[in-house]
């Protein structure tokens, strides 16, 4: 019976059999890798050089950059890697990193997208106090309690699921290594149990946000909703439309990925919706914040102009 210390490698779920299927899922990975890179860089290089966009938002959405960039390279180099040589496996110890890194930043990013919230609701609700509430220091500790509510997140989870006697096989259901399929594998009924325990308890906490952000939207509607002129009330508005339509895109993902009926479940449709909430949101997330945002459009023209002009 193998267990977690005797066990080299597990099985990766492989998007095709098919040769031809395998070449194209690996150009589709390398688009979306390439874009999420230029998009985040692009981002993080306009923010960082640009004093108009030194704001409490664009530190926040400097941040959630890195978190698209940090969930991008931990799940799509080895999928990409498996496709190109037609392989599936992974190492038991590459496994653990990339159930870490991958928990890290995902759970960096729902609790960046949580004070991001909070800056929007400041801003349009609190206008006055904004810059006593968001000052300087303020958002260093907002940006650093998400960061480190992270990584004590993924800490726990890593740590309890890898210490799991595993004696189901090294067959994993997914692309790449995440812990609800790994504990599929767990033999051990009390490691299963203080695993739900972490998970009631995560669970708990990210509802706790969710509620924050949903009791923050109906504020600040209310306050729209109040704003006398039509141009206020649009302009107040489209500050915050990028933000919901992130958390749409991040909460319904993850949502109807592991609270779908059964009935409906398949292998293809798990696969396709696991792309969904971990590949293509940090390639969608650039695209959404620059839109309606002229000024960080306009740094982000400046920064390739200057990069063309150096050429």
């Amino acid at each position: 019976m193998p267990n977690s210390s005797s066990m080299a490698q597990f099985l990766l779920l492989a998007f095709s059999d098919r040769r031809e299927l395998q070449l194209l899922h690996f150009w589709l990975f390398l688009g979306i890798s390439l874009a999420a890179l230029l998009g985040n860089g692009l981002i993080l290089s306009a923010v960082a050089c640009d004093q108009h966009l030194h704001t409490p938002r664009d530190f926040f959405l400097l941040h959630l950059s890195l978190t698209d960039l940090g969930c991008i390279c931990t799940t799509v180099p080895k999928a990409m890697h498996n496709s190109l040589l037609g392989t599936t496996t992974i190492s038991y110890t590459g496994c653990a990193a990339q159930a870490f890194f991958f928990v890290f930043f995902m759970s960096a990013e729902y609790f960046l997208l949580t004070t991001m919230c909070y800056d929007r609701y400041v801003a349009i609700c609190k206008p006055l106090h904004y810059g006593t509430l968001l000052g300087s220091r303020a958002c260093a500790h907002m940006a650093a309690a998400a960061w480190a509510s992270g990584f004590l997140h993924c800490l726990l989870h890593t740590a309890n699921t890898f210490s799991l006697p595993l004696c189901q096989g090294n067959a994993l259901g997914q692309f790449f290594c995440e812990i609800p399929h790994i504990i599929k594998l767990s033999c051990s009924h009390s490691g299963y149990l203080r695993e739900i325990g972490f998970l009631i308890l995560s669970c708990s906490l990210g509802f706790g946000c969710f509620i924050f952000m949903v009791f923050s939207y109906v504020q600040i509607f209310r306050a729209v909703l109040k704003i006398p002129s039509e141009q206020g009330r649009h302009k107040a508005f489209s500050t915050c439309l990028p933000h919901l339509s992130v958390v749409s895109l991040f909460i319904s993902t993850i949502i109807f990925a592991y609270l779908k009926p059964p009935s409906i479940s398949s292998p293809s449709l798990d696969l396709a919706l696991s792309v969904l909430y971990s590949v293509v949101p940090p390639a969608l997330n650039p695209l959404i914040y620059s839109l309606r945002n002229q000024e960080l459009k306009d740094a982000i023209r400046k920064v390739m102009t200057g990069v063309f002009q150096k050429q």
